[in-house]
This record gives C-alpha cells, sequence and structure tokens, in this order.
C-alpha cells in the first residue's frame, strides 16, 4: 500500500499526555500516524514503540506549532511524501494559571498563538485536502473551561472557549464537504499539564480529575458518530448542565473555590 492509499492520522501535541493517548488508541486500531511535537527524543521512542506493538507506520514531525509558517511547512512536506491527511487530531496547546498581569504579555500572546492562531491554521490547511477528497475528521481538543471565565485561567478559558465555538460552526459549514469536526471537552485530566500550568491542586480538584485513556476514548467514540461536542465525565457533565440553571455568578463562585484561588 502506498502513502497515498492509506488513511493516516495526524495528532498534533503527541508526546505526552491526551496526544500520547490518542497516538495509542489509534495505534491500537491499526491506523498509521503522524505524530507532532517539539519533544524529539519523545516522538521517536514513542513511535519506535507503537510501531513494533502494532506493525503500523508512524512518521514523526519535530514540530513547533507556535508559528502559521511552521504549519504551512508541516503540510507542503507531507505532500511531498504523499501523505494523506484522513483524521487530524489538533491537540497542540498550553495553559498558565495566575493572575492576568502577574504574568508577561509573552505569556498570554504565546499561549493565543498556539491555542488560537496556529489551531486555526492547521485546521484550515489540512480541510482544504480533505474537501478536495470529499471526505475527513476532525477533533479539536478545547476544555471544560471553554463554558466559563475562569479566575486566574483568563486568557487559556478564553482560547478553549474559541475552540469550542469554532468547531460547532466548522461542524456545520463541513457536513457538506462530507467532513466530520467534533469538539472535546474534558475536565481535568491526569497528564502533564497540571505541572506545565502551574496549576494548584486543591482536593476537589484530585477527586474529580480524569484519566486519560476515557477521555480519548471518547473523544474518538464522539468523532466516529459525528457528534458536534463531548463532554467526558458525568461530573464534567453535571457541571455543564449545571449552566442552564443557575446564574453565572455562581458559576464563577463554584469555579473559584474549586480551582483553589
Amino acid at each position: 500500500m502506498t502513502s497515498t492509499e492509506k488513511s493516516w492520522v495526524l495528532i498534533t501535541g503527541a508526546s505526552s499526555g491526551l496526544g500520547e493517548e490518542f497516538a495509542r488508541q489509534y495505534a491500537a486500531q491499526g491506523r498509521p500516524l503522524v505524530l507532532v511535537a517539539r519533544r524529539l527524543e519523545k516522538l521517536q521512542a514513542l513511535a519506535a514503540e507503537l510501531s513494533a506493538a502494532y506493525r503500523i507506520d508512524v512518521i514523526v514531525e519535530q514540530v513547533d506549532l507556535s508559528t502559521v509558517a511552521a504549519a504551512i511547512d508541516l503540510r507542503q512536506r507531507l505532500r511531498e511524501r504523499g501523505v494523506t491527511i484522513e483524521v487530524l487530531i489538533n491537540n497542540a496547546g498550553h495553559g498558565i494559571q495566575g493572575p492576568f498581569l502577574d504574568r508577561s504579555l509573552d505569556d498570554a500572546l504565546g499561549m493565543l498563538n498556539l491555542d488560537v492562531v496556529s489551531m486555526t491554521a492547521v485546521t484550515h490547511l489540512f480541510a482544504e485536502d480533505m474537501r478536495t477528497r470529499g471526505r475527513g475528521e476532525i477533533l479539536l481538543v478545547a476544555s471544560l473551561l471553554a463554558y466559563l471565565g475562569v479566575k486566574n485561567y483568563a486568557v487559556y478559558a478564553a482560547s478553549k472557549a474559541y475552540v469550542l465555538r469554532f468547531a460547532e460552526a466548522l461542524h456545520r459549514e463541513f457536513r457538506r464537504d462530507g467532513i466530520t469536526v467534533t469538539a472535546l471537552c474534558p475536565g481535568l485530566t491526569n497528564t502533564g499539564f497540571v505541572a506545565v500550568a502551574q496549576q494548584k491542586m486543591t482536593f476537589i480538584l484530585k477527586l474529580v480529575m480524569s484519566q486519560p485513556a476515557p477521555v480519548v476514548r471518547a473523544g474518538i467514540r464522539a468523532l466516529r458518530t459525528a457528534r458536534i461536542s463531548v463532554v467526558p465525565g458525568w461530573i464534567a457533565k453535571l457541571f455543564v448542565l449545571s449552566f442552564w440553571s443557575s446564574p453565572r455568578w455562581l458559576h464563577q463562585a463554584i469555579s473559584e473555590r474549586v480551582m483553589g484561588d
């Protein structure tokens, strides 16, 4: 089978956390993978493990997706290799906890460049190819915080609100082109996010923390069944449902207590 005949799965942010788990679950399905992240050694180790365990082809691409130019170059390299992306898992992103004015402007803009600007660019670039073929699947990884502005997570929560609304709009826009778009909105998950974000871990957060495997399974299942969005876990679902029956000031107060601020 040539590269152009395969249904490749491209996963951004694949070196750890949810991205790594997406790679493992799609590998178990026998799907060839394109793994994208900044940390080359971790990508290479994961690629070697999955290739040996599942006898699949795995392409490693060391890319810093904080710039749009890097996303454009990635697409061009894959085109030159005849790699057709059937599934895009747009997972790359990061968050930082803390008061907005206590963080530098560069921190805030860097987060927006990765979580919003480059995410938009990657979606546009690979969706163009999917539209030409008349099929494709795109999963955009948002967050439970997409539903609420959270103190000390102002930029991150706002960026994930963009991801969710962006996915909801494209879900309807792309349907006529044979492309499914789904938003995955997990709550706090046991990945490297907490350490990178320098997040305080309260008792409640430890109690409700999800594991990566069921979160990823929920995302893959929602994408396969063409759902517009999915919130994994019954506690997270109750949290979102409560928005429809209580005032926003109450949501803010509860989230502040839960996050330990």
